[in-house]
Order: C-alpha cells, then structure tokens, then sequence
C-alpha cells in the first residue's frame, strides 16, 4: 500500500435518531466504530472520511433509506443490503464476539461483516493473486474487484474509468 493514503474500507451505517458507523478493512478487521445522537448524515460522511476511502456501504436493513443512499453516492461505493431484514439474534451474536455494546454500533457492525462476508472469498482470491503478481497496491485491486473488475483487470490496471457504483442485494 502506497505512503500517506487512506485505505479502502467497507463501512456499515445504522441511521436512526441516534446514528452509527462502523468500518472494516478489506480483509475483515474492525478499525472504527463509533455512535452519535443525532449526529445525521454529515456526521456520518465526517466519520468515514477520516477513516478511508468507502468501497462498500453497508446497510442492516433490505430496503433502503434516503440517507444511505446519499451517503452511497456522496462516495460512489457500492451499496450493499441484506436479501432479508438481519435478526436481532445474530446481531447479538456478531456483537458479543466483538464486545461491541452499543446496539447501533452493533447494527453498523453486522451490516459490515454481512457485506464483508459476501466478498470475502472472491477477495481472498484477488489477495492471493495479486501477491503472486506482486501488485504494488493490493488494497486497490481489491477495491476493484468489488467494483466488478476481473481480478486481472484489477491486477493489471485496466479500464481505469470505469469505478462506478452499483447496489448489491446479498
């Protein structure tokens, strides 16, 4: 990974009248999570700002809010929202193997790991390739990758231009 750069992220967002965000690495590692009472959607894009660069936001929820879909758009990430509503039971669960105690942060958490796990094959791959081909920056390619480049084309640099956003149902 390249000097002074922020990483690419996958970042859950609860929203609510108290808001949560909580970013992971590409590789599944939590780095930030972080509640506010009626802290709103510019707290929110502040929040992910200073953490990286958003190739994934996250929702617990399988429609979408007007919120995040304009915190999606804010950054061009793709959106990413469960097939089904995720119960509160394995929001627990996912929250007390992370210690998270916060029930908003715990919902940005899962949305996250949800939207991670969906990837997390297909990006262990790229990982994996783009270490044999000795890519200078593996953190990009697999950003690329979950913006639907081949794993060669992320590789390679191909197609520079076109990053876009596309909405995931997982």
């Amino acid at each position: 990974m390249r000097a002074n750069c922020l990483v690419h992220i996958i970042v859950g967002v609860d929203t609510g009248k108290t808001v949560a965000v909580s970013c992971l690495r590409l590789d599944g590692r939590l780095v930030y999570s972080a509640h506010m009472k009626s802290g709103g959607e510019a707290w929110i894009i502040s929040s992910i700002r200073k953490v990286g660069v958003p190739s994934v936001i996250a929702s617990d929820k399988k429609t979408r809010g007007e919120m995040i879909r304009r915190i999606n758009s804010v950054f061009n990430s793709v959106l990413f929202m469960p097939k089904d509503n995720i119960m509160l039971e394995e929001k627990r669960q996912a929250a007390h193997e992370r210690l998270i105690k916060d029930p908003h942060e715990r919902d940005a958490y899962v949305a996250a790991i949800k939207a991670y796990n969906y990837y997390a094959n297909k990006l262990k791959q790229a990982k994996h390739k783009a270490e044999e081909k000795k890519a200078e920056d593996i953190d990009e390619v697999l950003a690329k990758v979950i913006k639907k480049y081949s794993i060669s084309e992320a590789i390679e640099n191909k197609n520079p231009g076109r990053l876009s956003n596309r909405n995931i149902w997982g």
